[in-house]
Parts: C-alpha cells; structure tokens; sequence
C-alpha cells in the first residue's frame, strides 16, 4: 500500500528529529589518531553521523599494523587447540555469523559495552577478547611466542619480547574495532543517498511506530539498546532458556537474553538464543501472535495493544521484512580488509 506524501513528510520528520539527538558532524565521526606508538600508521575509523561515539582505550589505539595483526589472529587456528579460529564460527558471507551456530554476529561490537547472549562480559572490546583468549581459546600462548612472525609483529605494535594473552586481545579488539557495517541500503537512505519503494517504506513505518514497536528495542543506526529483554519466547524456563539470570542469579532476570543488533539480519539466521527459528517469517510470527506471558515479560510486550499480538496482517509482515532486508551490507560482508589474509 502506497503512503501519502503527507505520511512520507511526517517519517522523515520523526526519524530525523531521532537523529538530532545525537546527531554529529562528520569531522567528529572520525576517531582521532592521536597517542599512536612511533613508526606505525593510524587507522581512522569512519561512521556516520547517527552513530553514538566510537571509544577506543588509550593504550590501545588503532594502527594499520595493529588491525592486521588482529585479522591475521581472527583467521588462524593458532588461538585454538582443537583446529578453531574466529572465523569458523563468524562466517563473513553469513554476516560474520554461521547458520551451524547460534552466535552473535561480529558486527559493530565496538560500540558494544555488553557481550554474549547472557552478557556474562561487560566492559570494552578488549575485556570479551580477553575471555575468548583465555577460556573460550584456552589459547597456548607458548604457540604464539614460538612463531617468528608473531614475535616479530607483537614487537612492532606492542614493543614486547615476549607476547602474553593481554597482547592477543588487545590486537584482536583492533580488528574488532574496523568490523563497521554502515553502508546498507537502509543507511543510504537516511542519508538521503537512495530510496525505498513503497514496500520498504511501509515496513521502515510499522518498524518505528507503535504498529511494530520494533524500534524501542533495536533503536535506529546500531539497531541494538544492547539490553536484555525477555520477549516471551518461553513461559517455562530451565537450562540456557534461564538467560541473563545463569550469570547474574537473580530472579528478574530469568529469561532475558542480550538484544542483538538487525544489522545484516537477513544473512544471520537461525534466530533466537538457541537458534528456534529458521526464517525472519518465524521471527515475525512469534512477535505477531505467538508471545508466551511470564513474571519477567519485557513491559514493551504487555502494552494493552500487544496483549493479544501486534495483528500484522499478511502484507503488513512481509512490508516489516521487506525493511529488515534494507539493513543488508554487502559492502561489510565483501571489505577486503575483514577477508582472511
């Protein structure tokens, strides 16, 4: 269904007015390159204006040599023990998820402060690279030290003899850091760079009105609130299905799961936590009409008009996926930079 000029006007008054907020010039959309070691290049990293402020710790600033010793790291089975790298489980043309594995995709995540599906790590880019060396890897940093080439780089960007676990997460984190998806349709959009047909504009309606109430949760320009919400999948909870309360132990949070980005949604499936269901039609169905009620039930699901579901009609559902389909960045999904080297 077509909208109106009138209705066309009024959805760009309401997500621009949403913009100004937070709203940047694009000077400062550039990190600085200030505090770099001596003899390495500065990496700058580029986003647009709706994005909040990228932070990048002072004792780990971005250089070109740092952010490809991080990629070479992302892509090599060194950090394992059993034949795993990043990218076994963090496909590139799946959105640096895989469809055998229900894991976050790696997109944005520096501008996340909560990481993992329980958000059992909290903090920078470098406190779950940390993790992922430490316990997930289990890494045998004696490996690392034991290759001439890692020892000759780690001392080119960290100035170290010996490499320790701190080095490998801290060069990940700058790789982490240059993993920016930003140049969706959706994006050239708000920057008035492209359009929508009718159908994208009826879905990017329902996305960030009442209607679909999706935009509370996976607010415009990262598309996360990088909370945890328990959105009613289950009623009953036991094992992982517990979410956010295995880690925290408390009773409110039974439940809630991290709320994950849409960036790329349409190349990330399965969906969920646990990976329940397949399709984006799924995921709009269980919104639509199949939420389950329970004491910790995000407050966005029980409004008086989403007791009963959000009664999206045929075509209204497939104008919501047809908008999700607009955050799909094949620039991201092909850099060059991000591939294995």
């Amino acid at each position: 269904m077509l909208l109106s000029l009138f209705k066309i006007n009024k959805l760009f008054l309401v997500i621009f007015i949403f913009f100004l907020a937070c709203k940047k010039d694009s000077a400062s959309a550039i990190v600085p390159d200030t505090n770099t070691p001596g003899n390495l290049t500065p990496y700058n990293v580029t986003y647009p204006y709706y994005f909040p402020q990228l932070h990048i710790p002072d004792d780990n600033k971005l250089t070109e040599e740092g952010v490809q010793l991080g990629r070479r790291l992302y892509y090599d089975t060194i950090l394992s023990n059993d034949g795993r790298s990043c990218s076994s489980c963090h496909n590139s043309q799946e959105g640096f998820s895989t469809f055998s594995s229900n894991s976050l995709p790696h997109v944005n995540l520096g501008w996340n402060s909560n990481f993992l599906w329980n958000g059992k790590i909290s903090g920078d880019i470098e406190d779950i690279m940390q993790f992922e060396v430490d316990v997930f890897f289990n890494t045998d940093i004696s490996k690392l030290n034991n290759s001439m080439y890692y020892k000759q780089e780690f001392k080119k960007v960290y100035n170290v003899e010996t490499i320790s676990s701190r080095n490998v997460a801290y060069a990940l984190s700058q790789f982490f850091r240059v993993m920016v998806s930003s140049n969706s349709l959706c994006d050239k959009y708000l920057q008035h760079k492209s359009v929508f047909n009718s159908s994208q504009l009826h879905g990017l309606e329902i996305f960030t009105t009442e209607k679909g109430d999706c935009f509370h949760c996976h607010s415009l320009g990262l598309f996360t609130d990088n909370k945890f919400r328990n959105i009613g999948i289950d009623s009953v909870f036991t094992g992982v299905n517990l979410g956010r309360y295995n880690f925290t132990g408390n009773p409110n949070d039974i439940g809630l799961f991290k709320t994950p980005t849409l960036r790329n949604i349409e190349l990330t499936a399965p969906y969920m936590h646990d990976g329940r269901f397949q399709t984006l039609e799924e995921v709009i169905d269980h919104y639509n009409s199949g939420v389950k009620h329970s004491s910790t039930l995000d407050p966005i699901m029980t409004k008086p008009s989403k007791i009963y579901g959000l009664g999206l009609s045929i075509a209204e559902k497939q104008d919501l996926i047809e908008f999700l389909k607009t955050l799909t960045d094949t620039t991201f999904i092909n850099n060059p930079i991000l591939q294995k080297p």
